[in-house]
């Protein structure tokens, strides 16, 4: 079997009947490459787009899990304040109880002063009333 002088000389003819200076097999695994080339690149694109897409969600995330965390810590510093100003309104509130109770005794030995007065004066009364 003679071998093909133009294949010698490195030249090839393809199934278009094309003369090619690679050899056809060769020229197949290239084009097999490139197309592999391709789906790869393609799919590379696409795997950036969905993980562009998750770390935009991922920090649209973060930030609305910061925003609820300031709202926590707002609202708990709220209920801190709330607290001690119930608190303060307590002891206010014991120290007027505190306050009326002290009037009120005072009112009370008044009361009786002012009722043993009163009989005192009564009984003066009848008594001036039966001598006349």
């Amino acid at each position: 079997m003679a071998k093909d002088p133009l294949a010698e000389a490195g030249f090839f003819f393809d199934e278009l009947n094309k003369l090619r200076v690679l050899e056809p097999e060769a020229s197949q695994k290239t084009s097999e490459l490139k197309e592999e080339c391709k789906e790869f690149v393609d799919k590379i694109g696409q795997f950036q787009k969905i993980v562009g897409g998750l770390i935009e969600l991922v920090d649209e995330l973060a930030k609305e899990a910061e925003t609820e965390k300031m709202k926590a810590i707002g609202a708990r510093n709220l209920l801190k304040s709330v607290a001690k100003q119930r608190e303060a309104q307590q002891q206010q509130l014991q120290a007027l109880i505190a306050e009326k109770k002290m009037q009120l005794e005072r009112y009370r030995i008044e009361y009786e002063a002012l009722s043993k007065v009163e009989s005192e004066q009564n009984e003066f009364i009848d008594q001036f009333i039966l001598q006349k």
